[in-house]
């Protein structure tokens, strides 16, 4: 018998018996449509972190300084020594704290950053309107803001805020430019407002940075940029190599993206592997419901064989049939997954990612349940003696 007629006698088969092959086929196609949709979600995650991690730069280092004793701070001057360094492309000291600005008779409480010109390419912001502080502005103590896109829409409407003024803790700011949105794990800066760090150190009447946020020059660049700025604040807070450095902490975005990225695979196998055992469960229902075909058709299996039917013959009509549910059951699992994916996405606003080596992954791995838990049952048919089978009642 060819493989075109044993097809046909597959498709028969299912066709005679809709609901019962239908429901044969469910589990696999739950199980296909669990692992696109779970793995594509766990994908789209890891891309959606991924881009907001990359999106800040992949060469930036965050120092946070703890200090020791009476000296828990940096000043601005000390900060920006480690510009010197041939392996650092940028330096941004920060000086935050709440404040209220007002405009009017409007007024908004913010996050307020004293900053310096390189906060802009360190941390790969952009703006909308206007332009950012020049070195210029920050030497020269120029009393002129920078607004996030939400404080300028609260203070302002819909009029232009670049070229009017705001008050500071009593002091009147330019406003030269606007923010676009930004939001990323370090958070958003669309609260935010900017001024020049010299600026801020006089009116909050302080002169300590906490937080420096540093450019390495490229990603080669970033182990030997940590070990310049690790050297340097050593000496200045006197840690010594059997110390338990609680002075300062150095994060490399690199390293985080590596981690995150480890854990998320991690994630998405584990969510893979739960889904997959719908996929043998849906198997076992193939070789269930393969045993009951082979037992109520033992007297067609007789009939064949006494007619010059092999044993190959019976084998692979059984086997195909087998393939045939879990192959159709796969195809409608890999497009309810995709539109399920979809669907989660649009409707709960997630980040979903369907790639095609997940598709065909979770397909080919139908197919093997097929022909795994079709052999057994293929295997009974085709051993079936034909005077037995043609006495079977």
């Amino acid at each position: 018998m060819d493989i075109l007629q044993t097809l046909k006698l597959a498709f028969r088969g299912i066709i005679d018996n809709k609901l019962r092959s239908f429901l044969t086929m469910l589990g696999i196609i739950i199980g296909v449509t669990s692992v696109i949709a779970l793995v594509s979600i766990g994908q789209g995650t890891t891309s959606k972190v991924t881009e907001q991690i990359q999106s800040m730069g992949s060469n930036l280092l965050t120092v946070n300084i703890m200090g020791r004793g009476a000296n828990t701070t940096l000043s601005y001057d000390q900060a920006m020594e480690f510009s010197s360094s041939p392996y650092i492309s940028g330096v941004a000291p920060i000086i935050s704290e709440n404040v209220t600005v007002k405009h009017g008779n409007k007024n908004s409480q913010v996050q307020l950053q004293g900053v310096n010109a390189d906060l802009l390419t360190v941390r790969n912001y952009s703006m909308s309107e206007g332009r950012f502080f020049t070195p210029v502005d920050v030497s020269m103590r120029q009393k002129v803001a920078v607004l996030g896109s939400q404080i300028a829409s609260d203070l302002f409407g819909f009029v232009d805020p670049v070229g009017q003024e705001i008050k500071i803790k009593g002091y009147n700011f330019k406003v030269i430019g606007i923010l676009k949105t930004s939001s990323s794990m370090m958070g958003s800066t669309d609260e935010q407002v900017f001024i020049p760090i010299t600026v801020a150190e006089r009116i909050l009447q302080t002169r300590g940075v906490r937080t420096i946020y540093i450019q390495a020059a490229s990603k080669d660049a970033v182990s030997p940029a940590m070990s310049e700025i690790s050297s340097k604040l050593d000496k200045i807070y006197r840690v010594n190599s059997e110390d338990e450095n609680y002075a300062y902490r150095i994060f490399d975005q690199s390293a985080m993206l590596d981690t995150i990225n480890e854990t998320s695979k991690t994630l998405t196998m584990m969510l893979g592997g739960i889904a997959a055992i719908s996929l043998l469960v849906g198997g076992i229902g193939i070789m269930n419901i393969m045993l009951v075909s082979v037992t109520e058709r033992t007297r067609e299996i007789g009939i064949r064989k006494a007619l010059g039917a092999r044993k190959r013959d019976v084998l692979n009509q059984f086997l195909i049939e087998s393939l045939v549910l879990s192959s159709t059951g796969g195809i409608i699992g890999v497009a309810v997954g995709y539109f399920l994916s979809w669907g989660l996405g649009r409707v709960l606003n997630m980040s979903t990612k369907t790639t095609l080596p997940v598709v065909l992954i979770a397909f080919s791995f139908s197919l093997l349940v097929g022909v795994f838990f079709g052999i057994y049952p293929a295997n009974k048919a085709s051993n079936l003696k034909p005077i037995d089978a043609l006495r079977y009642e």
